[in-house]
């Protein structure tokens, strides 16, 4: 029976450096190519949904504001030409709040039984 490190002295240098450059290669692709992969796969679906969410956002907030104006006549005039704004920014922070906890929720699909 050979001893354990029999193996090992038989690789020439040559080798032995072969078989580092491939580790160093395959480590290096390893660390950031394949996360620098995933961040692209992640922003190509969360850009979109970012800007596609804004402008559904604004044109909700644009579209509560001039109903309440427009809509409730003379009775928000005055000093309370402020309540279609108020009740807008409310909008805003729900809004912002559900995305919020979507965002903090913790992934729960591989724990479903």
């Amino acid at each position: 029976m050979a001893p354990l490190g029999a193996k090992d002295q038989q690789k020439s240098t040559g080798e032995v450096v072969g078989d580092l450059w491939q580790l160093v290669r395959d480590y290096a692709k390893q660390e950031t190519i394949d996360p620098l992969r995933s961040i692209g796969n992640f922003l190509k679906w969360g850009l979109p949904g970012a800007v596609l969410l804004t402008v559904g956002l604004s044109y909700g907030v644009l579209a509560i504001v001039r109903v309440l104006q427009q809509e409730t006549g003379e009775h928000l005039t005055g000093s309370w030409n402020v309540v279609p704004y108020v009740a807008a920014l409310l909008f805003v922070v729900i809004v912002l709040a559900l995305c919020v906890r979507a965002i903090t929720k913790p992934n729960r699909e591989g724990t479903r039984s």
